[in-house]
């Protein structure tokens, strides 16, 4: 039991170490800022104060309403951090967990990328990598990922599309019902 406890230790650090790897990398304004981390009581990562909170405690548990014009701003901010993580960044970098709860809200509705444990660093002459097990979150991952562990710029664009769902309808990616959002929307994309 002492030798599983310390390969699960292992893998925390090394999980904790290859996320502060990517994220201490970065340096755009809508990706999470890195301040810190501390290994005091357990790992810790410290990041730049978001006052709004997550997409997703906004969207789904908040009094405050989104007006149109910050969904629009926040749409947009996430689409530059993609472009920065997939295009800018001197490593590519695949996030692999593009969700609502992973973004985070500056006081002026700035999104910012955050949660980088999933991310993968994508060398330069490859199209793809494939990963085993599938991780991620169900409802954002891309039919490519979840069937055969294919992993590239598309999965994250896959997740944005499922975040502009979220955005534009107000819905969950899946529902109480376990109903996809994507499989929703479907019927309603075909018919216009």
């Amino acid at each position: 039991m002492k030798k599983e406890k310390e390969k699960e230790n292992e893998d925390r650090v090394g999980d904790f170490l290859g996320e502060l790897g990517i994220i201490a990398h970065i340096s755009h304004p809508n990706a999470a800022r890195l301040l810190g981390f501390g290994i005091d009581g357990g790992l810790h990562l410290v990041l730049q104060f978001s006052p709004h909170g997550s997409l997703a405690s906004l969207l789904f548990g908040s009094e405050e309403s989104m007006d149109w014009k910050v969904r629009f701003k926040v749409a947009v901010g996430i689409a530059e951090g993609l472009r920065y993580l997939h295009h800018e960044c001197h490593r590519r970098i695949i996030h692999r967990d593009i969700k609502a709860s992973n973004i985070l809200l500056t006081e002026d509705y700035e999104a910012q990328i955050s949660d980088f444990g999933l991310a993968k660093w994508l060398p330069e002459k490859w199209t793809h990598h494939v990963v085993f097990p599938i991780e991620g979150t169900f409802g954002y991952l891309s039919p490519e990922y979840f069937m055969h562990g294919i992993v590239d710029e598309k999965t994250d664009v896959f997740a944005y599309g499922v975040l502009l769902l979220e955005l534009i309808t107000g819905r969950r990616a899946v529902d109480s019902t376990q109903q996809s959002l994507v499989i929703w929307a479907k019927p309603l994309l075909d018919a216009s």
